[in-house]
């Protein structure tokens, strides 16, 4: 027997045990520190001079798919800063065939090896970066197949949708020297692309 809060005689009555209310699940931060890997895909244009009609006049433009392969490393130096390297294997539709009035031009491949550094927020699971690099890719100009080096720079946002995977959209800007090939006048490239990544760390 009890008492009551006015002093009467009570049954005691059994304790309730005590629940903590359910907790969520904390969202997974962006993977830090490791190796990822993944594919990509998006359009691609040049300027309106990328090359020149054989007659003269005004210049043309390309813009086509562009889509590969990309594989990096991640290195996490405190809770909101991330450094990384990567690189990629690109293939485009960047072409043009030859008529009367407009050479063959295009650019068939494409692949840079880039820097990439931001910051990390809302939780840890959405990473703002930039990314500048060196970049190679093949000219084509009628009969003429060229190998030119250049450089690459832009930005992407990345967001960690599960703990050891990521989607991205990015966008790059690239300059290739095109001497030695008569009709480009100016081999510099637009890119926007969106891709997935899989994450994961070889030393633990």
């Amino acid at each position: 027997m009890g008492w009551d809060f006015d002093g009467a005689l009570a049954p005691n009555l059994p304790a309730t045990p005590y629940k903590a209310p359910a907790c969520a699940a904390a969202p997974a931060p962006f993977p830090g520190t490791g190796v990822h890997a993944g594919a990509n895909i998006g359009g691609a244009f040049t300027g309106n001079d990328a090359f020149a009609p054989i007659a003269g006049g005004n210049a043309g433009r390309l813009s086509g798919v562009i889509g590969g392969v990309q594989a990096g490393y991640n290195y996490q130096l405190s809770p909101l800063f991330v450094v990384g390297i990567e690189n990629d294997l690109e293939f485009t539709g960047l072409s043009r065939k030859a008529d009367l009035v407009m050479p063959a031009v295009s650019a068939p491949w494409l692949t840079s090896g880039r820097a990439r550094a931001g910051f990390t927020m809302l939780d840890q699971r959405l990473w703002l970066y930039g990314t500048a690099g060196l970049v190679a890719g093949e000219l084509k100009d009628g009969p003429i197949h060229k190998t030119k080096m250049g450089w690459t720079a832009g930005g992407g946002a990345e967001w960690a949708f599960l703990p050891t995977w990521s989607a991205k959209l990015e966008y790059l800007y690239t300059a290739l020297k095109h001497d030695n090939l008569p009709d480009w006048r100016a081999a510099k490239l637009h890119a926007v692309r969106v891709g997935v990544n899989t994450h994961f760390d070889l030393f633990r």
